[in-house]
């Protein structure tokens, strides 16, 4: 089985945390993660960079080669697309390590009421004490064949015995009672169609 490149993981896993990243892939490609999550983040805070400047912020930032810092400049560009989908993700992200940060802090200053209310804003935000909603398993689900037919009964109509024959009848009937139904004359539409329809740009 072919490993996922760079680019599908990060459309993945951008945001994920760093253990998690750890578990599910080597580390040189959470390294190439936690980068590319970095500089699009930068390109956020910055919307009006110039190509250049991201390369220099780059290569400042992790000592990249100018090649690798271009290959990365074109992986962000592939990605920011998708920040609108996946912006609520990012700010999800950036709440729960603002929260941590406040815990750490915290914790260092030994304050234990501050600990308190970040834990407790961690855990709502999360909704840790909420179980995961099972899937819907949406492969299990048969469609349910349809098949023409002619036959009333299948939308719960009787049907009408000898229908044929009291069409002909009823046809019979009307048709010498009104003749002109039978026989109704028309006039050819006095206009052309091949104008009206025309789709051709007028010049």
């Amino acid at each position: 089985m072919p490993l996922p490149s760079i680019v599908d993981i990060a459309r993945t896993d951008l945001y994920t945390q760093k253990s998690e990243l750890e578990e599910k892939y080597a580390i040189p490609q959470v390294d190439h993660i936690l980068r590319l999550r970095d500089m699009v983040t930068w390109c956020i805070a910055n919307p009006d960079a110039k190509d250049r400047q991201f390369v220099d912020e780059i290569m400042q930032r992790y000592g990249l080669s100018k090649v690798t810092a271009y290959a990365d400049l074109k992986i962000v560009k592939s990605l920011l697309p998708n920040l609108s989908e996946a912006t609520r993700d990012f700010h999800r992200w950036r709440y729960n390590e603002m929260i941590l940060e406040t815990y750490q802090m915290a914790k260092k200053r030994k304050d234990t009421k501050t600990m308190e209310k970040a834990a407790t804003s961690y855990a709502k935000y999360n909704r840790i004490d909420v179980e995961d909603e099972s899937a819907v398993p949406y492969h299990m689900i048969v469609v349910q064949p349809f098949f023409p037919t002619t036959d009333p009964r299948v939308v719960g109509i009787n049907p009408v015995p000898n229908i044929d024959e009291r069409i002909k009848k009823l046809t019979k009937e009307l048709g010498a009672s009104n003749p002109d139904t039978l026989n109704i004359e028309y006039e050819e539409a006095d206009m052309n169609f091949e104008e009206i329809f025309d789709e051709k740009p007028q010049e």
